[in-house]
């Protein structure tokens, strides 16, 4: 291995052509400079210069070695320039698991504000179910997860609801139920439901059940899909109702699909889920930390301040394009 001190010896002496010139450049005695080239030259196993009576004079190896002293000492001050950024948080990479964000558009500005300040750090962004980025979060893959709530081991996984919204029914536009500005969950109990997988996101799954249960039946899935537009396209089909976010209903336009609020049931609040995000305590990037530290972490947002006014989905598309 050699020395970045021989390297600036060498370069210093290369564009000086001249020992003594060289040494007062490096603030040295020639004695030491010359001897500090000779164990360069040993080390590498030929000579860098000619030496003679007029003077100092590069050999041919010698000028193919400076340009890699040249780019060796670049790269190292590039290198160490970019550690520390990375340890400052302004540098490297972050991987960010989610469910379909494109529908949580406060989600999008945060991410569109964390790049616009730390345009250095590779953002890497995998859309996939909640039990997928758990697993992700646990194996380290995934440096912050944007998910559904599961059981995640409190002393490993640190985890933050940042926005609540409600759950609506997804309707057939031809359903007699789509003419109602407001659904009871209790007149679907003989209906045919489509759901997502309870594999691809076990607490969602049994929030939905848990919510039918308390209208007083299981609900008859006669159809699965793993991602919600393919959901939402089963339904625009006829193939049965489905319960989703509030935030489908805003960013899905579709003529074929109404989404109706749903009374509480039996006096309870009214049935909504979380957003939460998690991360790993034990994760020392300071990419990660830079990004929770932009975020807002006070009482968890609502996705809207009322329940949604969808009488019609002519409604829908009228808000859609003012927004």
């Amino acid at each position: 291995m050699i020395e970045t001190r021989l390297l600036r010896q060498f370069i210093a002496v290369a564009e000086e052509l001249h020992f003594h010139k060289a040494a007062i450049r490096l603030h040295m005695a020639q004695p030491p400079l010359s001897q500090a080239i000779n164990r360069l030259e040993e080390k590498l196993g030929f000579s860098l210069f000619l030496r003679n009576k007029r003077g100092v004079k590069l050999t041919a190896a010698g000028m193919a070695f400076l340009e890699t002293a040249y780019r060796t000492l670049k790269e190292l001050e590039q290198g160490i320039e970019y550690a520390r950024n990375v340890s400052e948080g302004v540098c490297g990479k972050l991987t960010i698991t989610a469910i379909s964000i494109a529908y949580y558009e406060s989600l999008l500005n945060s991410l569109r504000r964390f790049r616009a300040t730390y345009p250095n750090v590779k953002l890497t962004i995998r859309e996939m179910p909640s039990a997928s980025q758990a697993t992700a979060l646990m194996a380290g893959e995934a440096d912050i997860a944007f998910m559904r709530k599961l059981p995640m081991p409190p002393d490993i996984i640190e985890s933050r609801l940042i926005l609540n919204e409600q759950i609506v029914m997804a309707l057939p536009a031809h359903h007699e139920k789509a003419r109602q500005s407001m659904v009871d969950l209790r007149d679907f109990a003989e209906e045919d439901f489509v759901f997502t997988p309870q594999a691809l996101g076990n607490g969602y799954f049994s929030q939905l059940m848990a919510l039918c249960e308390a209208a007083g039946f299981y609900p008859r899935v006669v159809q699965e899909a793993a991602q919600i537009h393919t959901l939402i396209g089963l339904v625009a089909c006829g193939f049965g109702v489905a319960l989703v976010p509030e935030s489908i209903a805003h960013s899905t336009l579709r003529d074929r699909v109404l989404f109706r609020p749903i009374r509480p049931v039996n006096e309870q609040a009214n049935p909504s889920m979380g957003l939460y995000m998690n991360w790993n305590s034990q994760n020392a990037s300071p990419a990660l930390g830079s990004f929770i530290s932009m975020l807002d972490f006070g009482a968890p947002k609502r996705f809207s301040d009322t329940l949604l006014d969808l009488a019609t989905q002519e409604d829908i598309v009228r808000r859609e394009l003012h927004r």
